[in-house]
């Protein structure tokens, strides 16, 4: 897939779950917006799951520790043909397998998650049941920022550094916001580089929402032998829609008829000034 057609596809996901936010009156606008590339370079650059092989565990596995941001995900798995994206159209609906968090109701979706801080966690059991079982796949998990704050990270990060597990990658949404503010005035986390490397991790940044970065950086690891590899993704929250960027009061907020109309003006202009500029 050219670049071109991966930047295409992170405007199309954008335009798509602004819309299924909009059409389910509920979802978590800012933080998938502000993680849609990166999921759009995993799924669509690097991970080895496919519907096809996902009951197969000998695969790369992909865990969304920032679950609120399910709306991203949500959009690229049907885009995947994990499902048809028509059940989006049941998001946040009674009765619905489509919530406001990853259900391993869904397809494609491994492993329940929401309670933050519980994804990492998950990631080290599962990374280490690999190693122990003489696998080559690698083990991927998304987290916020924001989530460092929860404990349990920093006893999975120690653990995972003990165990030497080199098949591990975390990525950090690092959009420095969350629900209530500026994650630094809520419960500062920098340095988060000096942390990770006191914690055993080899460390990587990267912008967030640049696909060749992206891709380079996912494609390099594990950065070194017998290290977990982290990687920090500077972007910003509510990417791609002017009023949403930047603002936490999009944390968890539903656009407007006119606000759903002028962000999707934003990003078909985005659309055509791709095209104009990619001819690969």
């Amino acid at each position: 897939m050219t670049v071109r057609e991966v930047r295409e596809k992170s405007i199309n996901y954008r335009k798509k779950l602004l819309t299924y936010i909009k059409h389910a009156n509920a979802g978590h606008t800012g933080g998938s917006l502000s993680c849609i590339d990166i999921l759009n370079v995993l799924y669509n650059r690097i991970l080895d799951v496919t519907p096809e092989n996902f009951t197969n565990p000998n695969r790369d596995h992909y865990i969304q520790s920032k679950g609120h941001s399910v709306e991203a995900l949500y959009v690229v798995l049907a885009d995947k043909g994990f499902f048809p994206e028509s059940d989006l159209n049941t998001l946040c609906r009674h009765g619905s397998h489509y919530v406001g968090h990853p259900t391993r109701k869904v397809n494609g979706v491994e492993h329940n998650t929401g309670a933050l801080g519980h994804g990492l966690s998950f990631c080290v059991g599962l990374a280490l049941a690999e190693k122990m079982d003489s696998m080559n796949h690698k083990v991927y998990t998304l987290l916020g920022d924001g989530e460092l704050a929860e404990g349990s990270n920093w006893e999975a990060l120690l653990t995972a550094a003990h165990y030497q597990l080199d098949n591990l990658i975390a990525i950090v949404d690092f959009n420095k916001l969350q629900i209530t503010g500026w994650t630094k005035d809520v419960c500062a986390t920098d340095p988060l580089e000096q942390k990770f490397c006191a914690f055993g991790w080899s460390v990587q940044h990267v912008d967030g929402h640049d696909i060749e970065a992206l891709t380079e950086v996912l494609n390099s690891v594990p950065f070194e032998r017998e290290k977990p590899s982290v990687i920090i993704a500077h972007t910003i929250k509510g990417k791609g829609v002017s009023f949403i960027e930047n603002n936490h009061t999009w944390h968890h907020h539903v656009p407007t008829d006119a606000e759903l109309v002028q962000a999707i003006q934003e990003l078909d202009q985005a659309l055509v000034q791709v095209i104009d500029n990619y001819t690969d």
